[in-house]
């Protein structure tokens, strides 16, 4: 087991609303964390991939996605991504996020497959930015397991 840098900090930007600045708000956290030369990943959990394409990564530039790391066929470090600042890494979203849900709702601890994940990269980083889809469902409750 690799050694721990950081004892790494997890914030949930989370609404069940749409349109209240959550992508913003977890973009400009993640991008001020890492010019101040803050290690910081930025998970992509909602299927419209804003905050993917806000940090720069073009979306389906890559071949696997939060979505993968979620239904169990990746884990986390496989599917980051590393941008154009230094200190910021996301795992980037795609749109077969949508059908996740429907995926997870036969699993077993199908509420805490996120935080299972998270435990690949415990200590990489100082912080670990989560953007939420505007719902309340599987997804949204593994972002605030």
């Amino acid at each position: 087991m690799p050694m721990k840098l950081f004892d790494t900090k997890i914030i949930a930007v989370s609404n069940q609303k749409g349109g209240v600045g959550k992508t913003t708000s977890a973009v400009n956290i993640a991008a001020y964390l890492a010019v101040t030369e803050t290690p910081t990943l930025l998970i992509d959990m909602d299927p419209q991939a804003n905050a993917t394409s806000g940090v720069g990564i073009e979306i389906g530039s890559y071949k696997q996605s939060i979505y993968d790391v979620i239904i169990g066929k990746a884990k986390l470090s496989e599917v980051v991504q590393k941008t154009d600042l230094e200190f910021l890494h996301v795992a980037p979203s795609s749109a077969q996020l949508v059908g996740a849900e429907i995926e997870l709702v036969s699993l077993f601890s199908r509420e805490r497959m996120l935080k299972e994940a998270l435990e690949d990269v415990e200590g990489e980083y100082k912080y670990i930015i989560i953007d939420s889809p505007p719902s309340l469902g599987l997804l949204t409750i593994n972002v605030l397991t």
